[in-house]
């Protein structure tokens, strides 16, 4: 073979070792980039939900479901100086669909919808510049619309006054059930009685719901976009129903700290803190709730 001959021939082996290198080192490259990706963990954000029911300054009244406007003024006062931002389920929401949400976010909720929520939560959040999220019962707040009555003692919201916090962006207004939050008959709250009939439990439970959603819109309300568990009972049909109809997050009375993802799967089953009379904002969110544990 002549030099000019084994000059190419050798250059030409040199190229295909070179391709065949980088070849193999951009393999390797990928390989490793899939790797990574594959053990990195999934972006997510810690939100602790705290549930309240009713604010009274009666002192007689206080226990684990009434607190003082008090203690709720100083529960949002420990949340905001600690870093805290609240947040309501529309936030929730947008963030598993690419959206951002605060460094420290904190869900603050009330069930039920008592009228005391207004005279006193209310006006503490808007001061404060604090959002919280309300889920009234439907018949009640039909029931008290329709008689006028408007005691902080007994009495729930009526629309006119639902329809105002909602406008305010102070208050997100969500579905509790139109006549389910009740412990009569063997049910508990939304959940299936032992041994009832799968299509009528559907049937039901859809009904209730439907007829919640159009009680919203029908009084100038947005249409809620989560189911509040009444008693925080359900079971796996009752998810699969409410999936069925719509809604895209349910909140239960479990006392754990939700992480919210990308997927929405996550807004379903988030977990809240009753938070009872008796404690300092301290002792609750540090020693109850054990904020600062979970970053």
């Amino acid at each position: 073979m002549g030099k000019r001959k084994r000059g190419l021939y050798l250059l030409l082996r040199l190229n295909r070792w070179t391709l065949a290198l980088a070849g193999g080192l951009c393999a390797a490259a990928l390989l490793l980039v899939t790797v990574q990706a594959a053990a990195a963990p999934e972006e997510s954000v810690a939100v602790p939900a705290v549930m309240y029911h009713a604010v009274l300054q009666d002192t007689s009244r206080h226990g684990r479901y009434t607190v003082s406007p008090q203690e709720f003024e100083s529960d949002l006062q420990y949340l905001t100086s600690h870093g805290y931002t609240t947040v309501v389920m529309a936030d929730l929401i947008a963030y598993t669909q690419g959206g951002t949400l605060p460094e420290k976010p904190v869900l603050i909720t009330f069930d039920d919808g008592y009228y005391n929520n207004y005279v006193y939560a209310y006006p503490i959040a808007q001061q404060m510049g604090c959002r919280f999220v309300l889920s009234p019962v439907g018949i009640w707040a039909d029931q008290y619309t329709e008689t006028g009555e408007e005691n902080a003692y007994y009495s729930h919201i009526v629309w006119e006054k639902l329809r105002k916090m909602a406008d305010s962006g102070t208050v997100e207004l969500q579905n509790h059930s139109y006549d389910l939050h009740q412990t009569g008959k063997g049910r508990s709250g939304a959940k299936p009685l032992p041994g009832e009939d799968p299509g009528a439990y559907e049937a039901l439970l859809t009904a209730d719901l439907t007829r919640a959603q159009e009680d919203f819109t029908g009084h100038g309300c947005p249409a809620p976009t989560t189911f509040v568990y009444p008693y925080g009972a359900y079971a796996p049909s009752t998810q699969e129903i409410v999936r069925k109809l719509g809604f895209a997050a349910t909140l239960t009375c479990e006392e754990k700290i939700a992480r919210i993802t990308r997927d929405p799967e996550s807004l379903y089953g988030i977990g809240r803190f009753l938070r009872p009379s008796g404690l300092s904002s301290q002792a609750f969110f540090e020693n109850r709730m054990k904020l600062g544990q979970e970053e």
